[in-house]
């Protein structure tokens, strides 16, 4: 520890050696009226995490944690683009790492804590080497720990990718780039917490291996936070947990348990809702407060916890000891599957998926490169060419509600769709298109984002997208008690909400794409987790097979209501002979082909056209243009001038020839306008290229003069 003396306060530093990397931690300095506020460095990327517990309960049943990360532009030495210089709403890559710290954060406080909380990890600065988001989680973890919040950790946090073959544990931003497996993990000293990964369809041993060398790590950075939190870490506030009446949840027992039973075993959802809904009425009308009551309202919140207690203790004893879910199934059976795909007549591609009562309509839009998402943001990604979103309706649930811009559980679903299939997306030389999908959640009873991989996949193929094999997700669950566990396949909404973990996994038949596990209780074993990846796998094939029946791979040909992208190849010396001086020729060739061209800078050409005829042609001629011309080689051009020794002939853009007077005809010929005229359109031969004063000079022969 080193401590710097200062006038009002006391630095503290902690470092945390992993491999050649030196993570550093240090409080005191910044923030200092935060119940907790740590800044995180490692090379010069510097994330600055501070924890606020309020000093008031709030009256709700929910623990009432609120995370936010602020990306100021300013980190990586940028000024916002648009009108407006300054930060607005948070970024998607903001969002979604904010989620990131939630969600293993979320699990380890006492039941019934209800203190307003609030975690914000500033981006001070950010060096292009080293990513910010697992130093802000293990900022998020100390902030806590040497705080007053009676936080149950402290967690760690790394990301692990394999470099040729090695192991690399919190890589760089080129390593993750270069890596097939992009994984970060956190955890406690005993347990896996939360999974995040994005993989190259990689096989689960891989996965399991890299999670177990990152728990080492985490263990080492668990061991440093608690030595630091016993050190200069202020006493934990009291937060006794608040749970269930056991003497009013042991009155509705034997009062309405066998009711409750029932009802918790109705299998369609919305008929089980009301059901355990109308049951959960009647007992609430059964003991109704005493008319003397000193709080009646906490009496009817009291009865209403006993209630929900002994609806989740009858829910997870049917499926952890009798071995019955609420809908009937086996612990490994997925629900019924109905695949189909070109549901959208108009549309570039369409595929609906449903699983139970869970339905997801997914749509594809075709694009030019000027549809690109551009991202104007702290990270090294400046565009997207491949785009997943997920909508989710009040109406998929039997809601009413308002409908407003996506929420962050749905840029997070979306980031994970498109995460899961990102590694099958073809590249752009070989499909010069920018792609949106949609995923338009219709039903919802459990994993409407893996549902929504699924439909995505069949969208993809429908549209004739060359994706090499198609991609299917399915959703893992957990109910644990003590050293007993069952893990169950395809999860149902209720198993979600009463169960103890949620375990989505997305891959082709080839191997694992995407990976995202989150828990509600402190860890789960690699024992869990072996066995969870295992039966995903089973159910992923199962599912693949359904979808595989419909439809077997891409269609060979692109919707007809879908653009055509043409592409060609040229001499990145030759771009100025396409566009011409002030772009006259590229504008000429977009009006008369009736398309739009788009032109990089490594010569790569792009013609974008509704119409494929037209655009063939408009490749056709820029290869004319940009060729270099031989000998032998046929061109049609136009006249440009005559002489009296010949015609000189356009055969592209800023390239004359000339016909001499004795070439015009096989006979004498007294003049050339005897023969052509200037604007003539002509077909000629090129009899000889040659260079002279350092210009090229061509020597043509009149084939035949091309009326009309």
């Amino acid at each position: 520890m080193t401590d710097q003396g200062g006038s009002s306060a006391t630095v503290h530093t902690r470092t945390i050696q992993l491999g050649d990397k030196e993570i550093i931690l240090e409080t005191g300095r910044l923030a200092k009226q935060a119940s907790g506020a740590v800044l995180v460095r490692l090379g010069d990327t510097m994330v600055l995490v501070t924890a606020v517990v309020a000093k008031n309960e709030r009256n709700v049943d929910f623990f009432p944690l609120t995370v936010d990360v602020e990306e100021g532009m300013y980190a990586a030495g940028k000024i916002p683009g648009g009108f407006i210089k300054k930060e607005g709403r948070p970024s998607d890559h903001a969002i979604l790492n904010a989620r990131m710290i939630d969600r293993p954060i979320r699990p380890l406080w006492p039941a019934g804590f209800n203190r307003e909380t609030h975690i914000v990890a500033t981006v001070l600065s950010l060096d292009k080497t080293n990513p910010y988001d697992v130093l802000a989680i293990l900022g998020a973890s100390a902030a806590l720990s040497l705080s007053e919040a009676p936080f149950q950790g402290p967690i760690g946090a790394v990301r692990v990718a394999k470099i040729d073959g090695r192991w690399v544990i919190d890589p760089t931003f080129e390593e993750i780039e270069n890596s097939a497996i992009n994984l970060v993990v956190t955890g406690t000293d005993d347990a896996i917490s939360m999974v995040e990964a994005g993989c190259q369809e990689v096989q689960e041993a891989d996965l399991l291996e890299a999670m177990a060398l990152a728990h080492v790590a985490i263990q080492e950075q668990v061991a440093v936070l608690k030595e630091w939190a016993a050190e200069i870490g202020v006493p934990k506030m009291e937060a006794p947990e608040r749970k269930a009446d056991p003497e009013l949840v042991e009155k509705i027992r034997a009062r309405f348990g066998a009711e409750l039973k029932a009802a918790s075993a109705v299998q369609e959802k919305l008929a089980r809702y009301e059901a355990v809904g109308e049951l959960r009425q009647t007992v609430l009308e059964t003991w109704p407060p005493a008319d003397d009551s000193a709080d009646p309202a906490a009496e009817i919140a009291a009865l209403g916890k006993a209630f929900d207690a002994l609806e989740r203790e009858i829910v997870r004893q049917q499926i952890a000891v009798e071995k019955i879910r609420p809908d009937g199934r086996a612990s490994t059976e997925i629900r019924p599957l109905t695949v189909e795909v070109g549901v959208a007549a108009r549309t570039h591609g369409s595929g609906l998926f449903t699983r139970g009562q869970t339905q997801v309509l997914s749509l594809l839009t075709l694009g030019a490169s000027r549809d690109e998402q551009r991202i104007d943001g702290l990270g090294v990604e400046e565009s997207k060419r491949f785009m997943h979103h997920y909508k989710f309706p009040p109406f998929s649930v039997g809601e009413a509600g308002f409908m407003r811009g996506p929420g962050r559980r749905e840029i997070g679903h979306g980031a994970l769709g498109e995460r899961s299939l990102y590694p099958l997306i073809p590249d752009e030389e070989s499909f010069p298109y920018t792609i949106r999908l949609v995923s338009e959640v219709l039903e919802s009873n459990g994993s409407s984002s893996m549902a929504s991989v699924c439909a995505s996949s069949l969208a993809l193929m429908d549209a004739g997208v060359p994706i090499e094999r198609p991609v299917a997700g399915i959703a893992m669950g957990l109910i644990k008690e003590g050293d007993d566990y069952i893990v169950l396949t395809d999860i149902a909404g209720v198993e979600d909400h009463l169960g103890d973990m949620d375990f989505k996994v997305a891959g082709t038949r080839a191997g694992v794409t995407a990976l995202q596990m989150d828990i509600k209780i402190k860890g789960v074993t690699f024992d869990i987790l072996r066995d969870a990846l295992e039966q995903a796998r089973q159910a992923r094939l199962a599912i693949l097979d359904a979808m595989e029946k419909v439809i077997e791979g891409p269609r060979g040909a692109l919707s007809a209501f879908a653009p055509r992208i043409a592409t060609i190849r040229i001499d990145p010396e030759k771009i100025g002979a396409i566009i011409g001086k002030g772009g006259e020729t590229i504008r000429g060739m977009e009006e008369e082909f009736e398309c739009t061209i788009e032109v990089e800078d490594d010569g790569l050409v792009k013609v974008f056209a509704t119409d494929g005829l037209l655009g063939d042609a408009c490749v056709e001629r820029i290869a004319g243009i940009t060729k270099d011309i031989e000998i032998g080689d046929v061109i049609v051009g136009r006249v440009a001038s005559t002489t009296n020794f010949g015609a000189f002939v356009n055969l592209k853009p800023g390239t004359d020839g000339l016909v001499h007077i004795s070439k015009l005809a096989p006979h004498r010929v007294a003049t050339v306008e005897d023969v052509v005229q200037k604007g003539d359109l002509v077909k000629v031969e090129v009899l000889d290229v040659s260079q002279q004063g350092g210009k090229e000079k061509i020597s043509l022969c009149l084939i035949e003069k091309i009326e009309g």
